[in-house]
């Protein structure tokens, strides 16, 4: 339920958009997804001892089942109980260690993430449910970093429009052991419809966020765990080569224990087709007041000049 704080909040939210610019004369952003893409594909992209040491995987995460952790979310007050969302989507810690950094500046992982029109939420105030999840890193059940919305190519206020009209969504989590980020990504409904997931949400959410992070279209329907992307995109002249592998093994090809099951559930196929997305991502040209000392001997020193 929505606290009264809330509702003033998403009444202010309501009352920007109304002012604001429409998205064609907002000043986009430099990244591939606002210029050449059209916005309707945007929108529907709309245990083990806890003594036990564990051992960084050569694809930069530890499968959470390995350690007594789970690749779905926990979600309270299901119905019924015990349902979750998947972890679909890894951030890989072999990516650039700027990346895996939670902040917009010097090309962190939130200024990645507004590569593919994804912000923090709408006026700083997360009003949908808190999701918890064990990565299998000896933390235990925790709650998620924070929910990223789609900015609909309004990247100052466009998370309110996500919240009232739906959209594509992520929560995400970090893995102490080995600092990979887990999104839990998918399409959900507009407010009205309590954001519920729009049909095969789980597996569309998932395949928009690399299609808008590559630049490339991804056919759902006819991907494997062979399956492989590359693609380059920018934001704030930070430039970011995304390579991606869909694995399986970590999630089942199936509905059961999962979160909205009956509305994603389409043409008679599970709710979620079992893969998972993994990510690495180099930074590929920086600002020109970023200078790296390459020549340095290790560790690298890099000087940001912001």
């Amino acid at each position: 339920m929505v606290s009264s704080r809330s509702s003033i909040l998403l009444l202010i939210a309501s009352q920007l958009l109304a002012l604001s610019p429409s998205t064609s004369s907002v000043l986009a952003s430099p990244s591939k997804w606002t210029d050449d893409q059209p916005l309707e594909r945007e929108i529907l992209g709309s245990a083990t001892s806890p003594s036990r040491k564990l051992r960084k995987r050569a694809s930069g995460y530890n499968n959470p089942a390995d350690n007594g952790g789970y690749m779905l979310t926990i979600v309270n007050g299901t119905y019924p109980a015990g349902l979750g969302e998947p972890l679909n989507v890894i951030l890989s810690a072999d990516s650039d260690k700027e990346v895996l950094v939670k902040s917009t500046d010097k090309g962190g992982f939130l200024n990645y993430m507004l590569v593919a029109g994804l912000g923090e939420e709408c006026l700083g105030q997360h009003l949908g449910s808190i999701q918890e999840a064990n990565l299998g890193d000896n933390q235990g059940n925790v709650s998620e970093v924070e929910e990223l919305r789609y900015n609909y190519g309004n990247p100052y206020i466009g998370t309110c429009q996500e919240t009232f009209n739906g959209g594509l969504h992520l929560r995400y989590w970090i893995q102490n052991t080995t600092n990979a980020y887990f999104m839990a990504v998918s399409v959900e409904m507009d407010l009205n419809s309590g954001h519920d997931i729009v049909r095969n949400g789980y597996n569309i959410g998932r395949d928009q966020l690399i299609g808008n992070l590559t630049g490339t279209t991804i056919e759902t329907k006819n991907l494997t765990n062979t399956s492989t992307f590359s693609g380059i995109g920018t934001y704030m002249n930070y430039t970011y080569q995304t390579n991606v592998q869909y694995v399986s093994g970590l999630l089942q090809n199936s509905s059961d224990d999962i979160n909205h099951y009956i509305t994603v559930e389409e043409d008679g196929l599970p709710a979620i087709d079992g893969l998972v997305a993994v990510l690495t991502v180099k930074i590929t040209d920086r600002p020109p007041s970023y200078v790296s000392y390459t020549h340095l001997p290790t560790p690298r020193l890099s000087i940001y000049l912001d």
